[in-house]
């Protein structure tokens, strides 16, 4: 019934909140009608407003009247207190907007859905084999492997589809060639994904009916293609009428795939790396039939959605019941099965540093929340005096705290709607200053998830501010100012020197990190280097006259004003993430040493001159040892000192992959070169001659200079597009600038975790010598009849900064137990040093004890000057 009668009275209830004005003037015509009625005196309409009380209190709307007013009090008072208002509005901005920033790059890259259909329900399947030269992980299969992976797992899997990606040429009206990427599908992959077509249709299986299996071709005669939304607005201009026109084909004669289909604006592929890295611009079904004699042909990615009722765990159990069948089709027969989510692939690298950032930024916000309740402390002990009268005029202490609350509500608000400002412009700017390999950046932004995280962060913040209100002596506050503690204040600096211990901890090994890899010695020189990629339509069976053409783009390069030296690899250190790796399992065989998976290199003679690596034993390639009868290599000092340890390589037989020569002589031992890394030692690497070895002209190639280097990157193209307007000459990029690039990560973890560690400190010394200021403003009597019974200046000194350090060493005692722990998350961005170094632990609990010092001696010294005889009057 009294339910019934709330729910009865809620019109009313609304109509009291919003129609204020109209409710009291209808009370009070009600009030005064019934003691008409009733035939009241006059002097009984005393009882008039307390009557109205009485109503108001039924209708329980007094909590939401007073804290309309304790909201306007409040705002009077920190308008009468703007230093203080703006440092605690400022602190709380800045923990909140940092926060939000690096939340709103977390919400981007590992918490937003992928844009498929039920992302959480697509896995891939990959197989893996640590002993296998593919490495401990392998997402591609060739396409009979697809076939029969696809036959096998019908009880797990929903649906499956293929895909990868390849270079495309494509002519231009000038008749140069434009190098776009393609992806080969499986007539069901946009279907799978969710993806929808903007213009014409999705792929159907008539578009993938089989034809003869080529390896050599990987766009059959009367393929179907859907192009990308921005390669249509780009190359067509979003004209409808290219649907059922045929794409031109690379020789600018041929034609090409039939176009079917425009793709929806925005569609991003993520897939591990394959062939080609980067999104398409067109699509093409995949109609290349099964082929059991191409089984190493690894070109197909499998992305399956699993069955709906089947958990991810249950998916893994019934593939590893599968293995045994998968074997039988592999062509790695001791390969096990497995299943990865697609988003987890997709972040897997990044994932550490990224919680490592926003553990970080979690810290600093936990100590700009503690420095504010320092502030409020001390200025509640200052309005001592308002309080105690309030409470002597009858206020009771818990309307006193709901003062002080709505107080630390509204500054939480004001830091909370100033830290979203910060964090929209941080977030802008960390996504540009983010590392390119940062998956999903360009997501960024401030949406429904930043700003709940921000009012959460605000909440906290108020939470912490109520905890330290309930904290204060509110007997002794209420009273005198006699007996007033500091253990709360102590408390708080205690815990902000910890937290910011933790952070100063994360930057020394982020710096440490840092200049280990400043100090690496890659294997080359990279100044004044210029590397780019040249690539070329060159049909395999066209190798005729390759080593011919790639010699006259070596001439016609090295003959440009100020180019030192020219030559080319397979792969440039730095320049690429794809591993050239020995396609073969290791050899178990007795004999010479094996290439047991070593990185494979093809090369130009010069190539270890050009890039300055040293030559540790016997020589290098010359023009006489590249030809295709020459069975010559270079190994470099770690496939050595494994192949050929406490002896002399030069002259020894190694084990090749190469069936055309499956031995070859090495000649020279070379410095170790960092390819992918400078982090990553990386493996041991043999090199093949160009002529020898090489297949195809698409080659990254350098030159050495005399003066900038980018400066030469418009003569190299002119002499390459007089030399073959079919070459496509892109990826023009510095050795330093890779460098750069590759510490990329390094430094964008340095600046963000060195960034937020000073704030820390700075935040955690502020509170520190505000503790001790205020110490020394309350007890100045104290100090005046120390001084006066004989103290000295020096004795008092002691004192207060003794106070502080005591307070500082608790605080980094406190913060090395939570850095041993939480440093280890670290590992994965570290370099050079590990996660508990005592050298760094030691270093930086000394530079933070000295700041705590220069903190303490500023109030010490103020303490140290009072005279005796003003102390004491304040008695």
């Amino acid at each position: 019934m009294r339910v019934e009668h709330w729910v009865y009275t809620i019109p009313l209830r609304l109509r009291s909140l919003f129609r204020r004005s109209r409710v009291e003037q209808e009370l009070d015509e009600e009030l005064r009608f019934h003691l008409e009625c009733v035939g009241e005196a006059p002097s009984t309409w005393k009882a008039l407003e307390r009557s109205k009380e009485e109503c108001r209190d039924m209708r329980r709307l007094n909590l939401i009247d007073d804290l309309v007013k304790d909201l306007h009090y409040a705002g009077r008072t920190l308008r009468r207190s703007p230093a203080f208002t703006s440092a605690a509005a400022a602190t709380i901005a800045l923990g909140i907007g940092a926060s939000a920033a690096i939340f709103s790059v977390t919400n981007a890259v590992l918490l937003k859905p992928l844009l498929y259909r039920n992302p959480e329900s697509l896995t891939l399947v990959y197989r893996s084999n640590p002993a296998s030269a593919l490495g401990a992980r392998n997402y591609y299969y060739s396409n009979a492997e697809y076939f029969d992976l696809r036959d096998e797992t019908k009880s797990v899997f929903e649906e499956i589809a293929g895909v990868c990606l390849f270079r495309a040429f494509v002519p231009r009206e000038d008749g140069s060639m434009e190098q776009i990427a393609k992806g080969l599908v499986t007539p069901n992959f946009f279907r799978l994904m969710g993806a929808r077509i903007a213009v014409g249709r999705d792929f159907v299986d008539a578009d993938a009916v089989p034809q003869p299996a080529n390896a050599e071709v990987l766009i059959p005669p009367g393929s179907s293609a859907i192009l990308s939304y921005e390669y249509w607005q780009r190359r067509y201009g979003g004209n409808a009428a290219v649907l059922g026109q045929q794409m031109p084909g690379t020789d600018g004669v041929t034609a090409g795939p039939t176009i079917v289909g425009v793709l929806e604006r925005g569609f991003q592929l993520y897939y591990p790396s394959g062939p080609v890295t980067g999104q398409p611009d067109f699509w093409v079904a995949n109609n290349v039939g099964y082929d059991n004699a191409h089984r190493n042909l690894l070109l197909v990615g499998p992305v399956a959605r699993l069955k709906q009722g089947i958990t991810f765990q249950q998916a893994q159990e019934r593939i590893a019941v599968l293995t045994p069948e998968l074997r039988k089709t592999s062509f790695d027969r001791n390969a096990n099965f497995g299943l990865q989510p697609l988003r987890t692939n997709l972040v897997e690298n990044v994932r550490p540093a990224i919680l490592a950032l926003m553990g970080a930024v979690v810290f600093l916000l936990l100590i700009s929340c503690a420095n504010v309740a320092n502030l409020l402390l001390v200025r509640a002990a200052r309005r001592e005096q308002e309080l105690a009268l309030r409470a002597a005029l009858g206020a009771g202490r818990w309307r006193l705290l709901r003062q002080l609350l709505v107080e630390a509500l509204l500054l939480s608000g004001i830091g909370t709607a100033i830290g979203v400002g910060i964090a929209w412009a941080g977030g802008r700017e960390l996504a540009h200053a983010a590392p390119v390999a940062l998956p999903r950046v360009e997501n960024v932004a401030i949406d429904w998830r930043v700003l709940g995280f921000a009012a959460g962060a605000g909440l906290i913040a108020t939470l912490f501010f109520a905890i330290a209100s309930f904290s204060l002596p509110w007997n002794h506050l209420l009273r005198s100012r006699q007996a007033q503690t500091h253990r709360t204040y102590n408390l708080v600096v205690i815990a902000e020197v910890a937290l910011s211990f933790v952070l100063l901890v994360g930057s020394g090994l982020m710096f440490r990190s840092f200049l280990a890899l400043q100090r690496i010695d890659p294997g080359y020189d990279t100044h004044g280097i210029l590397t780019f990629y040249v690539t070329r339509d060159w049909p395999l069976q066209r190798q005729q006259g390759r080593y011919a053409l790639l010699r006259e783009m070596q001439d016609r390069l090295r003959a440009i004003p100020g180019v030192e030296g020219v030559s080319e690899a397979l792969t440039i250190p730095l320049a690429s993430s794809a591993r050239p790796r020995n396609p073969n399992a290791p050899r178990r065989q007795p004999g010479p040493p094996a290439v047991e998976g070593a990185d494979i290199q093809q090369v130009m003679p010069d190539y270890f001159e050009i890039l300055r690596t040293p030559l540790l034993e016997g020589r290098t390639f010359t023009a006489q040892d590249d030809q295709s009868a020459r069975n010559l290599v270079v190994i470099d000092q770690l496939l050595a000192e494994r192949a050929f340890p406490n002896q002399s390589a030069v002259g020894k037989l190694i084990l090749t992959p190469l069936p055309n020569a499956p031995s070859a002589e090495v000649i020279g031992v070379v410095k170790h070169q960092r390819l992918f890394s400078l982090a990553d030692p990386g493996r041991e690497t043999v090199y093949f001659s160009e002529g020898f070895a090489g297949i195809g002209v698409s080659r990254y190639w350098v030159i050495r200079t005399t003066s900038d280097p980018a400066r030469y990157a418009g003569a190299v193209r002119e002499e390459l597009r007089k030399l073959d307007r079919r070459m496509v000459v892109s990826k023009f990029q510095t050795m330093e600038s890779l460098v750069e690039r590759d510490q990329a990560g390094t430094r964008f973890s340095l600046l963000l975790i060195g960034l937020f560690g000073g704030i820390a400190a700075l935040l955690a010394t502020v509170g520190l010598y505000g503790v001790l200021a205020s110490m020394v403003r309350q007890r100045t009597a104290e100090i005046g009849i120390r001084m006066a019974v004989g103290s000295t200046p020096a004795g008092i000194l002691r004192l207060v900064i003794g106070r502080g350090l005591r307070l500082s060493a608790a605080g980094i005692a406190l913060g090395l137990l939570g850095a041993l722990g939480l440093t280890r998350t670290m590992s994965s961005m570290l370099v050079g040093v590990r996660p508990m170094d005592p050298l760094t632990f030691a270093a930086m609990a000394a530079l933070f004890l000295s700041v705590c010092a220069v903190a303490s001696w500023l109030p010490a010294r103020r303490a140290a000057q009072v005279d005796p005889s003003v102390a004491c009057r304040t008695l």
